[in-house]
């Protein structure tokens, strides 16, 4: 007899878990508020005004949560708080989540503000003289970002079996006309155009500081590991919720609105054969 009742019981246990799995599938199913997290600036003007306005006219209701800081986006959508967020570039992403053994995955890529030379008083990099001063970045990515750069536009020479997103000053094994390289706060580099001879600002202080990106002298063309993707937690990835945001970022009215609002971006490889 108890073992017919612990058969009974757990029968119903088993059928009220599967009625609960699949009430929350359906739940996910049919999700249509949303919670997004990005960075002030660009990241979160690209959901305001390029992404929100389609998912809303496709029924979903759509919170965004601005950040000030590189760790809280990523937290709070492991734990979950936000369904997606925008801030960071794929390289970033996964060492971050590697660290901090985080189940998060990037879902789609999005638009860039390309790291830029700046200058007042030359015209091109050809211009560059004996001793010339550069600020650049002093947080190890950006000045790794810097230092391709540099190399890009063939200023200088690194180390070729040095890992690009950890090259360093120490790296520098050619630079022919001998200049200086003044590390600086990024958020203060701005302010350095004018006093240096050149500048190199990331995209998104240019932007908050109210450059004109297309005035540098020379715009950052980043690989992939540098351009920003929108990242999800990985069981999230195939839901409808996400598809459509995906879909979101390679459509027509994406492009659009990245021609009207961030000229001068880099755009997603997914735009290219848009017209």
């Amino acid at each position: 007899m108890l073992k017919i009742r612990r058969r009974i019981v757990l029968g119903t246990l088993a059928t009220v878990l599967a009625m609960g799995a699949s009430a929350v599938q359906a739940a996910d199913a049919n999700k249509k508020e949303l919670v997004f997290g990005a960075t002030a600036g660009y990241n979160y003007d690209v959901l305001k005004l390029a992404i929100v306005p389609q998912l809303e006219q496709s029924g979903y209701k759509v919170k965004l949560v601005e950040f000030n800081d590189y760790v809280q986006p990523n937290l709070a959508l492991a734990q979950g708080s936000l369904d997606a967020n925008l801030f960071q570039h794929i390289a970033y992403l996964n060492r971050f989540k590697t660290d901090k053994k985080l189940d998060l995955i990037d879902l789609a890529q999005s638009t860039t503000a390309p790291m830029g030379i700046y200058s007042k008083s030359r015209t091109s990099l050809n211009e560059i003289q004996e001793g010339d001063s550069f600020t650049l970045p002093n947080d190890p990515s950006n000045l790794a970002r810097a230092l391709q750069l540099l190399q890009t536009n063939q200023v200088i020479k690194v180390k070729e079996d040095i890992d690009p997103l950890r090259v360093t000053e120490r790296d520098v094994t050619e630079n022919t006309k001998n200049i200086k390289f003044l590390p600086v706060e990024a958020g203060q580099l701005p302010r350095t155009v004018g006093d240096s001879d050149f500048s190199i600002v990331p995209g998104n202080f240019a932007i908050a500081a109210g450059m004109d990106l297309t005035s540098a002298i020379v715009l950052e063309q980043p690989p992939i590991e540098y351009q920003q993707v929108v990242a999800v937690r990985t069981e999230d990835a195939d839901k409808p919720w996400a598809k459509d945001l995906a879909a979101a970022f390679k459509s027509q009215a994406f492009k659009d609105a990245l021609d009207k609002h961030f000229p001068g971006y880099v755009r997603p490889a997914a735009l290219s054969e848009l017209k």
